[in-house]
């Protein structure tokens, strides 16, 4: 039996994980080693590990990493902790392989603590951009630290072989949280209304903000610019939390202001696969620059429209609209996004990141990859540039 150990640090990498979850817990060839970690222990984020607990999945590990800060140095500080917290983790048993996802620093940290125990890491989602934030350092260096990738797609598939990697070692799979939109039902309004105590029997607006960690010092009055346009189009908004990043904070505070003055909006920290994409399949538009709104969105035909810097680079459907981050631009924005023309003009609209089959593809290597010397021994491929 090949155990097989997965790293979950927030409720977004956890919501893309349940299909490959599932899967890995009902294949009798192989053992979940859950290991958690980041936003999933902390209360002021929801306390999720509860939402894991809830549906079945025995935890491992409990990582402690983060601080009760976010400035630049408490992050710093938060990803030595994710070191040293996976580094014991792994002194006490030490999987076959580890799954990895993304681009969070405490992904990273998990990989960078395997190096030492030749540890083979799957990288999920490798080869992407994003370059107004740090993730974009992080996930291509943990591509360099992983031995397995697997990827959204032929441009992703390239930026990884153009850093060189052997292309024995990378999978076009589509992106994971497609399986989920696929496998995972709908809540009724009853339902919402009960669970999270949002009425959603109005037009409203999903919108999902975060810090752009490369600008953080910018953070309060990008936030007060996003809100300022929300109030001036007046629709109700459902807003989920930011994520643990340099300034967050400011960020949640503003929103909760925001929420208080105006009646019917809500803060909800964490609403579940079921409940979120729920909530893009009813939504007038979506608000923000989370990768939700670049990657899962088009499944929908939801118009979103991407504010500012912080996915500048990511592939993207049409039905994304990219603006700055003034007022002005955002109000525009989302007036195009409300158009009734530009919602139709989505009909049909084919998802770039795949299809929904990447969990059976990623099992199947899981499987039966050969765990040797030629895996963990990474060797550099020169190749020529496949694009610009």
């Amino acid at each position: 039996m090949r155990t097989i150990g997965v790293v979950s640090t927030s409720r977004a990498d956890y919501s893309y994980y349940l299909p490959l979850l599932r899967a890995i817990t009902e294949d009798p060839e192989l053992r979940l080693h859950l290991l958690v970690s980041g936003m999933h222990l902390v209360p002021e984020f929801g306390l999720t590990v509860k939402a894991i607990e809830a549906d079945g999945f025995p935890i491992a590990a409990r990582i402690e990493t983060l601080v009760a800060s976010d400035t630049p140095e408490a992050i710093g500080k938060s990803m030595g902790l994710a070191v040293i917290g996976f580094a014991q983790a792994f002194a006490a048993f030490r999987p076959d392989v580890l799954v990895v996802l993304g681009d969070r620093f405490e992904m990273h940290a998990a990989g960078l603590a395997a190096l030492p125990y030749k540890l083979p890491v799957a990288h999920i989602g490798g080869g992407d951009v994003t370059e107004g934030a740090i993730d974009e350092s992080l996930r291509h260096s943990l591509t360099k630290l992983s031995h397995l990738h697997f990827v959204a797609g032929a441009e992703q598939q390239a930026r990884i072989l153009q850093m060189g990697e052997e292309p024995w070692r990378v999978f076009v799979t589509g992106e994971l949280s497609l399986d989920v939109i696929h496998t995972t039902p709908r809540l009724s309004a009853e339902e919402m209304a009960a669970r999270f105590g949002v009425q959603l029997d109005r037009p409203f607006l999903l919108a999902t903000y975060h810090p752009v960690t490369l600008e953080y010092e910018k953070t309060g009055e990008q936030i007060a610019q996003f809100l300022a346009a929300l109030d001036e189009i007046g629709m109700l908004v459902l807003f989920t939390a930011p994520n643990a990043d340099t300034a967050g904070r400011l960020i949640a505070t503003a929103i909760q202001e925001y929420v208080a003055d105006h009646t019917g909006s809500r803060l909800v920290e964490s609403l579940g696969a079921e409940g979120f994409y729920t909530c893009m399949s009813l939504a007038a538009a979506m608000a923000g620059n989370s990768s939700s709104g670049i990657i899962e969105a088009a499944s929908f035909e939801l118009p979103v429209i991407n504010v500012g810097k912080r996915q500048c680079g990511r592939l993207r459907a049409r039905n994304v609209i990219d603006c700055g981050d003034s007022r002005t631009e955002i109000v525009a924005a989302l007036r195009q996004a409300l158009k009734p023309e530009f919602r139709s003009s989505l009909r049909g609209l084919e998802n770039p990141y795949g299809t929904g089959t990447a969990t059976t593809q990623t099992i199947h290597q899981l499987k039966t990859i050969a765990i040797d010397d030629k895996l963990i021994r990474k060797r550099f491929m020169k190749h020529e540039p496949a694009f610009g």
